[in-house]
């Protein structure tokens, strides 16, 4: 399995013919009425965010890593402290299922 990528790192999602920017990890949010969280949150490259269309994946989800976003001391700070969130909150909160069937919405992964 991939490790965890830092924001600005562009990727293939499986199934995909455009690239992806990570610009966020972790994001929670609300999937068939309950709380989830999803690895990351993307916006098409190179056009960039638009709130109208945002991608929600996990790990498992990319294909292909394009580019690795800039790591740093805080960077390696950042992910273990986000691991150990996740491994402390998997039976609370549950990872969100990307929705394959439903490709064509406006947020993948729901």
């Amino acid at each position: 399995m991939l490790p965890t990528l830092p924001i600005g790192s562009i990727v293939y999602l499986a199934d995909g013919n455009q690239k992806i920017m990570i610009l966020n990890r972790g994001p929670l949010v609300e999937q068939n009425d309950e709380k989830v969280f999803f690895d990351y949150t993307g916006a098409l490259y190179p056009a960039g965010l638009d709130p109208e269309q945002v991608f929600y994946f996990n790990k498992e989800d990319i294909d292909e890593v394009v580019f690795e976003g800039f790591k740093d001391e805080d960077e390696q700070r950042f992910v273990t402290l986000y691991e150990n969130w996740v491994t402390k909150n998997t039976g609370d909160i549950k990872r969100g299922i990307v929705d394959n069937n439903n490709l064509n919405d406006d947020s993948y992964g729901f």
